[in-house]
């Protein structure tokens, strides 16, 4: 990509790191961060050149910064978690649940962030499986994969978390698989005012046993707060289901490896100004162009930085990474079925031309010859080009 043909985030942490990090207003781990988008493709982190063996023509390509917080790194991770989680699927009909906090919570989400967000992903996880596993509901062993978004269409903090639930499970007293109902889970009506309960009742644990810090004191916190919420209508979406495994995969990996604002919603960058575009869920869903100070900008993007090594996408039951071998195999003897998908390890070229069509080792220009690494270009603070 030209960075300098289009304003992008890379291009805006790259052209203001310096006057945002002179405001103090970073830790070292966000430091490190900007930097990496700042310099991602670039000739700071090194790359390699090539020619086409046909008609000569020269290509270079620079190394990424592969941040997971970096939009132009996200493709092909995206790409790659597609082909590893549809042998992964089991064979259900899928269902979309979405679990949102009020907007009261914000700011203690936001001061505790490693562990609200850990504490959020458990709440899911207990009301989930406490209604899941009711005979007066699906009354069997499922699994979920969850993941978490901190961001609203304006770099807003609203955290959320997106969960993708199949439609049966393992029924222990009957010894065998079981589905859902034919396109219904479970009411929303139901997951809502459950998970208000658990979520309140746990944040006051967390508060009593001071593992979050509140600027309230307790009186004002317990009636101010926690009172108070359990009079809110809480959140909780149900999204249509899924018609087949491919489908949820394909659909999901919209959410796995989104960040706070991809680069094509950016428009320009003007005065000092970022304009980006957005969608107004009030106003029937319509897109807007808001216009953003730049610092103000990069200050909302780094708020949505998760904490070192904090695990954004978490699998549960089933499906978490200990069980789901042997239980998605089981459940496809149960029903005997032929796995659809075989989990195979490819190259970053083979996942690229599955994913878009097209070999990176085919000259593109004029898509006879092949493209030959003549070149190594080392990173600045590694020495100088190494020819081979």
């Amino acid at each position: 990509m030209d960075r300098n043909s289009k304003a992008t985030v890379n291009s805006i942490f790259s052209d203001y790191a310096g006057l945002y990090m002179k405001k103090g207003c970073t830790t070292d781990y966000e430091k490190k961060i900007i930097r990496a988008i700042s310099i991602c493709r670039t000739e700071e982190l090194g790359g390699r050149k090539e020619y086409c063996s046909h008609c000569g023509y020269v290509q270079t390509l620079y190394n990424s910064c592969r941040n997971r917080h970096c939009p132009l790194c996200q493709f092909m991770k995206k790409e790659k978690w597609i082909l590893d989680k549809k042998s992964e699927v089991l064979p259900y009909q899928y269902f979309h649940v979405v679990f949102t906090i009020p907007k009261e919570l914000n700011r203690i989400m936001y001061h505790n962030r490693r562990v609200m967000y850990k504490y959020f992903f458990d709440t899911v996880k207990q009301t989930l499986f406490e209604i899941l596993c009711d005979k007066k509901y699906l009354g069997a062993e499922t699994g979920f994969f969850g993941i978490l978004h901190t961001w609203g269409q304006k770099l807003n903090l609203h955290p959320h978390i997106h969960c993708v639930i199949p439609g049966g499970g393992y029924r222990k007293d009957k010894n065998k698989w079981i589905h859902a109902s034919k396109n219904f889970l479970v009411s929303k009506d139901v997951l809502g005012p459950k998970f208000m309960y658990n979520f309140l009742t746990g944040l006051k644990k967390l508060y009593n046993d001071k593992e979050i810090k509140v600027e309230e004191n307790s009186e004002y916190f317990q009636k101010q707060i926690i009172d108070k919420l359990f009079n809110v209508k809480w959140v909780v979406y149900l999204k249509e289901s899924f018609k087949n495994s491919d489908s949820v995969i394909e659909y999901l990996s919209r959410y796995t490896h989104r960040i706070a604002i991809s680069n094509y919603r950016i428009k320009k960058v003007e005065n000092d100004k970022v304009h980006f575009e957005y969608r107004d869920y009030k106003r029937d869903n319509k897109k807007f162009i808001l216009v953003m100070p730049v610092l103000k900008f990069m200050r909302f993007f780094c708020m949505h930085i998760v904490p070192y090594r904090f695990v954004r996408i978490r699998y549960y039951g089933i499906l978490s990474h200990r069980n789901k071998a042997n239980r998605i195999k089981e459940c496809y003897n149960f029903y005997e079925l032929k796995m659809k998908h075989e989990k195979i390890k490819l190259s970053w070229g083979e996942v690229y031309s599955l994913a878009t069509g097209n070999d990176v080792t085919i000259c593109r220009e004029c898509k006879k010859g092949r493209m030959i690494l003549y070149e190594y270009i080392v990173p600045k603070n590694r020495g100088s080009t190494k020819i081979i």
